[in-house]
């Protein structure tokens, strides 16, 4: 048995589909979301606009993106998408907080750039699913 190439996989998977839900959540609605329309008025809030335009951006960054990182398939791609997103969150949000998440900070983003970025450069194991 490979284990690392199993805890590859369990990284893959968690990290990937996490980020298909928030994807999902941007886009649909789906898990609590606010959609489109609800994503986008919140990014506009920031001053981030269009809106809606950067809600859809995103969301399918983070859904392709995830889906093709759980799949271990194109980690390159995958890595970028959702570093992408997770810069643009540091930016906008949470850089102003500081490191630590209880007080709002990046910690969090900062934590998932590492691991995408890692798992691209080292590669993702031999189950892969294309």
């Amino acid at each position: 048995m490979d284990w690392a190439s199993l805890g590859l996989l369990l990284i893959r998977l968690v990290i990937g589909l996490t980020f298909v839900g928030h994807g999902l959540q941007k886009l649909f609605g789906w898990f609590g979301g606010g959609g489109l329309k609800g994503t986008g008025a919140w990014l506009e809030s920031l001053g981030i606009r269009p809106g809606t335009g950067m809600a859809l951006l995103a969301g399918l960054a983070e859904t392709v993106g995830g889906l093709l990182f759980a799949a271990g398939s194109f980690l390159w791609v995958s890595a970028v998408l959702l570093s992408a997103v997770m810069l643009v969150a540091i930016k906008t949000v949470h850089a102003k907080n500081g490191y630590w998440i209880t007080s709002g900070g990046m910690e969090y983003n900062v934590v998932l750039i590492a691991a995408v970025a890692g798992i691209a450069m080292v590669g993702p194991g031999q189950y892969v699913l294309f």
